[in-house]
């Protein structure tokens, strides 16, 4: 089975098919609502064949896709019908948790995306934990994500943002009893050195994820007529998700 993996960011969309090397890229933002994502995926992946789709999106999910709509995107993204209008099988998760899916290396793994907010998820045995730890509140009115993400490092700087990531850390570490972090997202690659414990991912682990994603089942996958899992995973795998 041929998968489509669809990265959605604040201000990328990165699509990539099984068996491809090189990712195809467009611009998102505020203007990007659903029908124009798929328009865009369309064109992106123009020669590519592929029986499924796998979507990170940039927000919270459930059993019916968004839960909320985006912030720094447009709007319309809960409620639409992404199976029939790109006329294939797919499924959504949290693009943090897609990209920690695909980073995961096995034992208890806390994984924190730096891109146009803070994305984050837990992988524990196997157990994908999507998180929204940039809510957390950090100090003069400034949430996590207000601080860590790409507003916070236009604002303080790229040194005293790297200080503000190196600071939450050992925290983080201990909070969830993991045994290494995995950073990700645009910005990470603006870190410099990491603290001990913790590794930079590759910038092809989303996809990876999103190949990974067939594998797990409680991700509800939902279908061009309305029904439910017309295509087996190609393995099984013993994943789970809370």
């Amino acid at each position: 089975m041929n998968i489509l993996a669809i990265d959605i960011g604040g201000s990328k969309l990165k699509v990539l098919a099984t068996g491809q090397s090189e990712p195809r890229r467009a611009r998102s933002g505020r203007r990007l609502g659903p029908a124009r994502m798929v328009e865009l995926v369309r064109s992106l992946a123009e020669g590519w064949e592929y029986d499924a789709v796998s979507i990170g999106y940039p927000g919270p999910t459930g059993d019916a896709g968004p839960r909320s709509e985006p912030g720094n995107l447009g709007y319309g993204w809960v409620g639409f019908d992404y199976a029939a209008a790109f006329e294939r099988p797919v499924k959504i998760i949290n693009d943090a948790a897609m990209q920690a899916l695909g980073s995961y290396e096995g034992g208890r793994m806390l994984f924190l995306g730096f891109g146009t907010g803070l994305g984050s998820a837990l992988i524990a045995e196997n157990v994908i934990v999507p998180l929204e730890l940039g809510d957390l509140p950090y100090r003069k009115g400034l949430s996590l994500g207000d601080v860590l993400g790409r507003q916070g490092l236009e604002r303080l700087g790229r040194r005293a943002w790297s200080r503000a990531v190196r600071r939450l850390i050992p925290p983080l570490i201990a909070a969830f009893a993991v045994d290494y972090i995995v950073v990700g997202g645009g910005n990470a690659k603006r870190l410099g050195l990491l603290p001990h414990g913790v590794r930079r991912g590759h910038n092809l682990t989303a996809f990876r994820g999103g190949f990974r994603l067939w594998g797990v089942e409680d991700v509800p996958t939902h279908s061009p007529d309305g029904g439910h899992a017309p295509l087996k995973p190609p393995e099984s795998l013993p994943w789970r998700l809370i």
